[in-house]
């Protein structure tokens, strides 16, 4: 909890939480076996992101890239077939964390 703590602050990029939430889940899924727990820290992760976008960026940036997180989401699965698990998931980490960049950075200072 210590991401979502220290992102509510402002000092963790929305963009690296939303990756680490991806990337988190997924991980917490697969090692766990346990699904809906990947879920639910996939879904905390976006819920903080959410909020830190809303704060940087706006109310249309928080929505198009809480739309992004959730499309990377669905679009791991089908890359996954393509690229492997791993490589699929730091994929769509890599592009909702660059995306979450372009659009807060002049917010950002």
């Amino acid at each position: 909890m210590a991401v979502v703590a220290a992102s509510a602050s402002g000092s963790v990029p929305a963009g690296v939480v939303a990756a680490g939430g991806l990337v988190g889940g997924y991980g917490i899924a697969r090692w766990t076996k346990k699904r809906p727990l990947g879920g639910v820290a996939l879904a905390a992760a976006g819920a903080v992101a959410a909020r830190e976008w809303q704060r940087t960026g706006g109310t249309k940036a928080a929505v198009g890239l809480s739309v992004a997180y959730v499309a990377a989401f669905a679009g791991s699965h089908p890359l996954a077939k393509k690229i492997g698990a791993w490589p699929a998931v730091f994929a769509v980490a890599g592009g909702v964390a660059a995306a979450s960049w372009a659009v807060t950075r002049r917010a950002d200072g």
